[in-house]
């Protein structure tokens, strides 16, 4: 109360100086020196209308003093506080107004001194902000991660060093149009970000393939629609877990040769001791032993025989492929529903490794625990490529199992070998071509072999 009532007393202090005022230049003028003067001068006396009408006129001036005199430290202070607020709207936190201003009422200089600590609080979170804004950039600028983040119109919105090296030899690349700059980057790189989905890809640079990993995600960003990319370099990661994988091989492959030859060195020392005593009864008994060291070694050749076959790929022998013919062979091993028409001229490659990668393919989508009608194949020529698609509807993979899906060896499954996409991917590869993996929008998996039409040469 002892601050409204300062402001309140200054304008009853006003009011009452005014109406002070009005009765002494009214009393002036009716009662006293006005009137004997004018009696002096032989003059009538002003009427009482006269009188009260000339007292108003003479108190507008004194009204006008008193009011301005009232009103100039409220003035003053509002003036500030409107540029104090244009240089908030500005950006600009560094105003102040001084709390000790001349003729500033208790409650001016209060709300000055809160303006002056609300002025020193905003400067502080801005600094703060800044620090941090400064620390983030020089994070994201050198993580190894390339990092791509474009406006609705596809325009450059910020690209960090990772990112200007791959797509622009490490000139700026803000504000230009992002298809444009793919239209110079390699068919690799400008087919994996054209599919608008996550994925592996791989490139040639500096005379070494590189292994990638793209992430896109859309988001709105002060209310306008952004897409970011990430690009992350995986040739170390998938090296390392290559190795974990042949470690694991070995593993798995001493394990099952010691499941294998335990029991046939025990069933040749049975053997060997039934033959050795030469009784009718025991020398029966060899048939079965001989049928179960004959048993044992053919699982274990057939075992060998599998990894054989992925570590021992033959070269390609491309030759024209009718596309009937190979559709009916995939059928006879698993269903499928043909996506698409059929392309008009046979293709071109070694029919027997690119019929086994696409069992495999079907092999996995038919595992993957989707609606069987709803797994399809796709056969499309694209530019350069024949592209052969798989889909499913199953639950997909997370980033981790999609980023080591195509290494030897490396399998969810509890049963399975590991070896269905790593050698989907080797017979790609001995093409010349490449594989790519893929979740789709609604669930399900996405593997795309695209082999080069140049094998028709």
């Amino acid at each position: 109360m002892t601050r409204l009532n300062t402001l309140t007393n200054r304008l009853t202090l006003g009011l009452v100086a005014a109406g002070l005022g009005a009765l002494a230049l009214h009393a002036g003028l009716s009662v006293w020196p006005l009137p004997q003067l004018l009696a002096l001068l032989g003059q009538p006396a002003l009427s009482a209308p006269a009188a009260l009408a000339l007292t108003g006129l003479m108190l507008l001036p004194l009204a006008w003093l008193i009011a301005h005199g009232l009103s100039a430290p409220l003035a003053r202070l509002l003036r500030a506080l409107e540029g104090a607020v244009l240089s908030y709207r500005d950006g600009e936190f560094g105003s102040s107004i001084a709390a000790d201003a001349p003729g500033a009422s208790a409650e001016m200089q209060a709300l000055m001194r809160l303006h002056h600590e609300l002025g020193h609080a905003l400067r502080e979170q801005r600094q703060h902000l800044a620090q941090r804004e400064l620390l983030l950039d020089t994070v994201v600028q050198n993580t190894p991660v390339a990092l791509v983040l474009s406006d609705a119109g596809e325009r450059v919105v910020y690209a960090n060093i990772a990112a200007r090296q791959l797509l622009a030899e490490g000139r700026s690349i803000q504000g230009a149009d992002f298809s444009a700059l793919l239209a110079e980057a390699p068919a690799a790189l400008r087919e994996a970000m054209q599919t608008q989905q996550d994925g592996l890809f791989s490139l040639e640079l500096d005379g070494a393939e590189e292994s990638f990993h793209l992430s896109q995600r859309e988001f709105r960003l002060q209310g306008r629609p952004h897409r970011l990319r990430l690009l992350r370099r995986m040739t170390r990661e998938l090296s390392r877990q290559e190795v974990a994988s042949w470690k694991r091989v070995i593993r798995v492959i001493s394990h099952e040769l010691n499941n294998s030859l335990a029991p046939i060195s025990s069933l040749a020392h049975s053997g060997a001791e039934l033959a050795r005593r030469g009784e009718a009864e025991h020398l029966a008994r060899l048939p079965g032993v001989f049928a179960s060291i004959g048993d044992r070694a053919r699982h274990l050749h057939q075992f060998l025989d599998g990894y054989a076959r992925f570590a021992k790929l033959p070269a390609p022998q491309p030759a024209e492929v009718g596309w009937a013919g190979l559709l009916e062979r995939l059928g006879a091993h698993y269903s499928f529903r043909l996506e698409g028409a059929l392309p008009q001229s046979p293709g071109h490659f070694d029919a027997a490794q690119v019929e086994q990668a696409l069992i495999n393919l079907l092999k996995n989508a038919h595992e993957a625990g989707g609606p069987p009608e709803a797994i399809t194949l796709g056969l499309a020529h694209e530019g350069q490529d024949l592209r052969l698609t798989v889909c499913d509807r199953g639950p997909g993979m997370s980033e981790t199992v999609l980023s080591q899906a195509l290494l030897p060896f490396y399998s969810t499954k509890r049963s399975g070998s590991g070896l269905g996409l790593a050698l989907a991917r080797e017979i790609a590869e001995a093409h010349g071509g490449r594989i790519a993996l893929s979740n789709r929008q609604g669930g399900g998996l996405s593997v795309v072999l695209s082999l080069p039409e140049q094998l028709r040469s």
